[in-house]
């Protein structure tokens, strides 16, 4: 079974849906998810938001943060996996911002990546330093917050039993 797979039957098995917003893995992340036969049922949707002014328009991005500290930020991350849950009626809202490369933006180094994820009961981000070619820091980030929304669904369902 595909970790992909493993995230499906884990959301089906939550009775649960989830949201994207991507910028750094444009669609990459909804595409994987969508791969699997039986998505449908948990898959609620993607917003890619490479823009700026579309993380804004689109997900509730504060524009003023955007324009203070840039979008390779956790704050951004944070912001971006709300406005997916919230937009796009999901149970999770899983989001991607970064820096592919092959060199620099923002002032940060190629594979400087945040990711996050909103929940019923909160929101956290990550962030992550990945090397390798634009393809490869784009595949390690999928399945990075793949693994994580795994593992956040197992502590939530171990804490709904006990």
């Amino acid at each position: 079974m595909t970790l992909a797979a493993d995230v499906v039957d884990a959301l089906r098995s939550a009775n649960a849906t989830v949201a994207m917003a991507e910028s750094l893995t444009g669609g990459l992340l909804c595409a994987t998810l969508v791969s699997v036969s039986g998505a449908s049922d948990v898959v609620r949707g993607g917003v890619v938001a490479y823009a700026p002014e579309l993380k804004t328009e689109l997900l509730g991005v504060d524009a003023g943060l955007i324009a203070e500290h840039g979008t390779v930020t956790p704050e951004v991350a944070l912001q971006m996996a709300v406005g997916a849950r919230e937009r796009l009626g999901a149970t999770y809202g899983l989001s991607t911002t970064g820096v592919a490369g092959p060199g620099p933006a923002e002032g940060r180094p190629a594979g400087t990546v945040h990711i996050g994820i909103a929940a019923p009961g909160g929101a956290w981000t990550r962030r992550l330093e990945l090397a390798g070619d634009r393809d490869t820091i784009r595949r390690d980030t999928v399945d990075t917050l793949l693994s994580w929304l795994v593992a956040r669904l197992g502590e939530e369902s171990r804490s709904d039993r006990g």
